[in-house]
């Protein structure tokens, strides 16, 4: 007995799959099924022709239709394949889906009909030779003529069933034609349609360029030279802006997607009475110090102009950035489907800082803290420790370079212990994921502490940054021990556009010793909002609950503060939500950010302190930052070579990373405790160790000692060699 295989495209068979099948395969897609007596099958495709022969006239009908079905399904889902492969829109699949589903149903139907016709049409023809045979029998004439009327009838249905099946095909034939016009229609709305929104976001923008061209208009000053920048901002917006200057109350607009309440400053009487009763002494006990006006001052944000003077000259700038061109798309197109965090970037997308001295940055407005320390009020000391978290922001508006990712075990330190009265250090402590713990503490009163794991995720046209991990700052005289979280950078056109970045997302500041809070929301910005963009507003509260101060501002330029004198429940918002009513003293300036050095748009964008932070010092760690050879060669402007040097570091780790794993996986099978041994389990930080928090529960690394001392004992035996 012959055995043979016929195929017919299944769901789970491309055509690619079909072309390397079996030899001795049929595709019945393209086959022709015949018959040649009342047993034998014809079977014949690509120029071969198989006979099969069944053992009844009644099982040969059988596999006939069973043949024919087969076929017909092959053929349709050949179809739906080729049609399914010619689609390369990825964005038209949701416009076209009710009409591809509504038309590939039809068709389906359609096709099922035309089998059953090609099916009734073969059993009519065999239907007439059978009576045309009968007919040329010797049989009476009364028969013959029965035969001849039941001929006529059978040929009247095989006409009726063609007429049928070919207006279902025009009725086919219209209906994808249809279909192309309304695909063509549909592609003409959707260009329509982006058309419209790249003019849109070009309106947008240049809408957005002309307030800040106003705001920083020189006569803006000699206008309003009493009442706050953002203040006067707010009030133009309403629909009195004509009123008199000699009006008693100030109003201001609810803002949107913030905190339910309204904002209304007090009069100047009443102001001068409740400000003595209110604000205590947070600077030396002079009640009008906290809230002094004199931003405009240089030394504003020093505690003491003369105790803060540098006694070391730093460096005020770095070679400037070379003008290298680089196509992103040729560094993405290899790295789709693989984790951000382990694709290999050039040093072109850097700026010459780690991840360890973008961290240490936070302390540019370590000042905040030093005053913060003073502060004999509670409350008051949550207003300076939500203005020096939003600082913290401030240097990003226009870094939108990444940093070098640290190498593990790699440091950095910053000793201003002379200077400013703290110190600080770094250390990567983990690499997958990476993870990087920091430790600060000041002479002045204030210890800070956190270990920041980073978080990304590609969104295609942006990509979000999530910092995880706790902030912790407790004072020494109070004991007063603040925890917050950090908010999502997203950095945005990524591929396509001008980069930049936002930040948005809420921080919750918790006095865990007093139960304060204060609660900050970083507006996201938006294209079509009346709201300044970066707007940042938030609520000081007392442990019952009750608001104290009202902060406002931009994380790129400054926060203020205003002390509320009294609340009520005001009318409902436009969310039908009640709205509460502060009535408040003036704000006063908390943070001003200092504005960049001269040519910084040629020297990455850095800050006064961040320029200073690569500066190569005497005396520090083996491991510190400062030493690392590609990092430096990039700042230098020497980028080939820095990255030829990227990659020997890199290589360099993931042969110290293969040999930890291959002397845990040997300590393992000696059934032995070898944790040193271990990538992920037993490697241990040199400066810091992991030990459960006893205010939020959670474990982390904090700095167990003895930097400090090895740098005064110049004895760095224990440092690895990771450079």
């Amino acid at each position: 007995m012959c055995f043979m295989r016929i195929c017919a495209q299944g769901t789970d068979r491309t055509q690619a799959e079909m072309a390397h099948t079996c030899r001795g395969t049929i595709n019945l897609a393209t086959a022709h099924i015949d018959t040649e007596d009342a047993c034998n099958i014809v079977l014949s495709s690509g120029g071969r022709t198989y006979h099969l022969k069944a053992s009844t006239e009644v099982e040969r009908q059988r596999w006939v239709t069973a043949l024919e079905l087969a076929k017909a399904k092959a053929i349709r889902m050949m179809n739906d394949q080729s049609d399914d492969s010619g689609d390369e829109e990825p964005t038209s699949q949701s416009d076209r889906s009710e009409l591809q589903g509504t038309l590939k149903i039809l068709i389906s139907k359609l096709d099922d009909l035309s089998t059953c016709n090609d099916l009734i049409a073969k059993h009519g023809a065999a239907l007439q030779r059978s009576l045309s045979e009968l007919e040329g029998l010797k049989v009476p004439v009364e028969g013959g003529e029965k035969i001849k009327a039941v001929n006529e009838r059978a040929t009247l249905f095989r006409i009726t069933s063609n007429a049928m099946i070919n207006a279902c095909r025009d009725f086919l034939d219209l209906a994808e034609t249809h279909s192309r016009r309304w695909q063509r229609a549909l592609q003409y709305e959707r260009e329509q349609r982006t058309h419209l929104e790249e003019t849109i976001e070009q309106l947008a923008k240049q809408h957005n360029s002309l307030e800040r061209a106003w705001r920083e208009a020189p006569t803006l000053a000699s206008t309003t030279p009493s009442a706050p920048t953002t203040n006067k901002a707010r009030s133009e917006r309403l629909p009195k802006e004509e009123a008199s200057d000699d009006e008693d109350t100030e109003f201001f607009d609810a803002m949107e997607d913030s905190p339910a309440f309204i904002t209304v400053t007090a009069t100047e009487s009443t102001q001068h009475r409740r400000s003595q009763s209110n604000l205590s002494g947070a600077s030396g006990g002079q009640p009008s110090d906290w809230n002094q006006d004199n931003h405009m001052s240089p030394s504003y944000n020093d505690v003491s102009g003369k105790e803060l003077q540098p006694r070391r000259q730093r460096r005020t700038h770095v070679p400037d950035k070379p003008n290298y061109s680089l196509n992103l798309w040729s560094i993405m197109k290899n790295c789709i489907g693989k984790e951000l965090s382990k694709i290999p970037m050039p040093v072109n997308f850097n700026e010459p800082l780690s991840m360890l001295q973008r961290l240490t940055e936070d302390l540019e407005y370590h000042e905040l803290l030093d005053k913060a320390a003073r502060c004999d009020s509670s409350l008051e000391q949550m207003c300076l420790v939500a203005a020096f978290s939003v600082s913290s922001y401030s240097t990003t508006v226009h870094r939108t370079a990444k940093p070098f990712n640290p190498l593990l075990g790699e440091t950095y330190e910053l000793d201003r212990l002379e200077e400013y009265g703290y110190r600080s250090l770094c250390e990567q402590v983990s690499h997958h994921p990476p993870a990087a713990a920091h430790h600060v503490i000041s002479q002045r009163g204030w210890t800070l502490w956190q270990e920041i794991t980073i978080a990304s995720k590609f969104r295609g046209k942006y990509l979000s940054i999530m910092p995880l991990g706790a902030i912790h700052l407790q004072f020494h005289s109070s004991g007063n021990h603040y925890v917050w979280r950090k908010v999502t950078s997203t950095v945005h056109n990524i591929i396509v556009g001008k980069l930049w970045i936002d930040q948005s997302g809420d921080i919750e500041i918790v006095n865990h010793r007093t139960k304060e809070t204060c609660q900050l929301k970083f507006s996201p910005y938006s294209y079509f909002s009346r709201d300044v963009p970066r707007k940042v507003t938030g609520v000081v509260a007392d442990s019952g609950g009750h608001a104290h101060y009202i902060l406002s501002g931009t994380w790129d330029d400054k926060i203020e503060s205003a002390k509320i004198v009294q609340s009520s429940r005001g009318g409902s918002g436009s969310e039908g939500k009640q709205k509460t009513v502060y009535q408040t003293l003036s704000p006063k300036l908390l943070w001003k950010k200092y504005p960049l050095p001269e040519n910084a748009e040629n020297m990455y964008f850095f800050s006064a302190l961040a320029l200073t932070l690569n500066e190569q010092e005497d005396g520090v760690g083996r491991t510190d930052s400062r030493l690392r050879p590609d990092q430096k060669l990039m700042e230098e402007g020497r980028w080939d070579e820095a990255n030829s040097e990227k990659q020997r570091l890199e290589e360099k780790q993931r042969a110290v990373r293969r040999r930890r794993e291959a002397e845990a996986s040997d300590a393992l099978d000696e059934e032995c405790d070898y944790d040193s041994g271990k990538e992920y389990e037993g490697y241990l930080p040199l400066w810091f160790h992991q030990r459960r928090d006893s205010v939020t529960g959670e474990t982390n690394f904090v700095y167990k000692g003895g930097y400090w001392e090895a740098k005064e004992k110049q004895d760095w035996s224990m440092c690895p060699d990771i450079f």
